[in-house]
Parts: structure tokens; C-alpha cells; sequence
């Protein structure tokens, strides 16, 4: 594989991202706990929010995936599709606490998301990214992949 290209959410990334929870290819997050055991959970309220960053709403604010980010920054996401075989992000998460930020989040998450959390009890979660790689999908040569990483 090519050298990487510098980490940008292009507009097929993003369209990926924000039509994951409508098409039923949530992405799926994976934190480490505080017994340095692994942590899976589907994040439907994942949205680019800058063209290096991802985030989500957690309604849970005391729930496993919160306490295991609070442990270890370290996170890594998957999408995957029909179309789409493999595509992996990693990047070091943070709680944000600035109001702004929060109010932003909860905005870009999926209506369906907002709806389960009127009250805007959870947190806003931002995930600052380091890499994207995987296979976008196929074309007449073969895969079509994506190796990204921040500069």
C-alpha cells in the first residue's frame, strides 16, 4: 500500500458516517476499560465534526464505554457496508465539558439519538483522529483503499 495521505474527512467518509445509522452500518466503537479489558459498543450518534475529528453523544454519562475513555483515551472505530468491506479509525477521545462543544454534538447526532435523550443528560464525546485505513471498495484494478494519517 501507497505511503499515507494527510487525514481529512473527504466527502465520501462523511457521507459514510452520517447516513450510518439510516443505512444500518452503525459504527462500531472499541475502548479499553479500566481492567485494560477490551470494550465494544455501536455508536449511532457518530458524526464528523471537523475534517480530523468524530463524535458522539452518550446518553449513558456513568456507562461502561464513558468510564473506559475517562481510563484510556485510546479508541479505534469500524464501519462496514455492502459496499463498503473494511474501514478503521483511530484516535484519542476526550469528554468535552465546553458548552458549546456539547451543544454541538447533541445537534449533529442523528434525530433519533436526540430523541432518546430530551433532557441532554448524556455527554458529549470528540474523537481527535490519527488514522483512517481500510478498503472503500472495488473498482476495475482491484480494492480501492484509504490510508490516512495525521501529519
Amino acid at each position: 500500500m501507497a505511503d499515507a495521505s494527510p487525514l481529512v474527512l473527504n466527502d465520501e467518509i462523511r457521507t459514510l458516517i452520517t447516513s450510518a445509522l439510516d443505512s444500518g452500518n452503525v459504527l462500531l466503537l472499541a475502548a479499553v476499560d479500566a481492567s485494560d479489558k477490551p470494550l465494544l459498543s455501536f455508536r449511532g450518534s457518530t458524526m464528523p465534526f471537523s475534517d480530523t475529528q468524530l463524535s458522539f453523544w452518550a446518553r449513558n454519562a456513568e456507562g461502561g464505554t464513558i468510564e473506559a475513555i475517562r481510563h484510556n483515551p485510546n479508541v479505534a472505530l469500524m464501519y462496514r457496508s455492502a459496499t463498503v468491506p473494511l474501514l478503521q479509525f483511530a484516535g484519542r477521545a476526550r469528554i468535552t465539558e465546553d458548552e458549546a462543544e456539547r451543544e454541538r454534538v447533541f445537534a449533529l447526532s442523528h434525530e433519533k439519538e436526540r430523541e432518546r435523550d430530551p433532557e441532554r443528560k448524556g455527554v458529549a464525546v470528540i474523537i481527535d483522529l490519527d488514522a483512517i485505513n481500510g478498503v472503500l471498495g472495488f473498482g476495475e484494478g482491484g480494492p480501492i483503499f484509504c490510508n490516512m494519517s495525521r501529519v
